[in-house]
């Protein structure tokens, strides 16, 4: 059931808020979790292709985006993705789904929040 502006919703799982364990192989305190139940208003909202072909895509752009390549090479590289771009387009409405960016009763604002993630309150 998709949330409309201001509404008043609560988290139905523990949320991860900070992105990998680089911080943990630092030393440094784990991930960082909203929990479970934490109540909050919806701010806004966006709908998102999705399917397979959009996660392979940001797959894709994660493994090259620093990288440098010879001519030719990123010639080659930029037509694999733009392989991935037209497979998207074929299935983006199929894995369409909406997020939501959240304020949450602790100050925390949350952009991204899947809506399963999610139950009015």
């Amino acid at each position: 059931m998709p949330y409309e502006t201001g509404a008043r919703v609560r988290l139905t799982r523990d949320v991860q808020v900070t992105a990998d364990e680089t911080a943990a192989r630092n030393g440094l305190p784990g991930p960082l979790y909203l929990a479970e139940g934490l109540a909050g208003v919806v701010t806004g909202l966006t709908q998102e292709a999705g399917g397979a072909a959009q996660d392979q895509l940001a797959d894709f752009d994660q493994r090259f985006r620093d990288s440098r390549f010879e001519p030719h090479a990123a010639r080659f590289i930029g037509e694999l993705r733009q392989q991935l771009v037209r497979q998207g387009g074929f299935d983006a409405e199929v894995g369409a789904r909406i997020k939501y960016r959240v304020r949450f009763e602790n100050g925390f604002v949350l952009s991204g929040v899947e809506e399963d993630w999610l139950t009015g309150s």
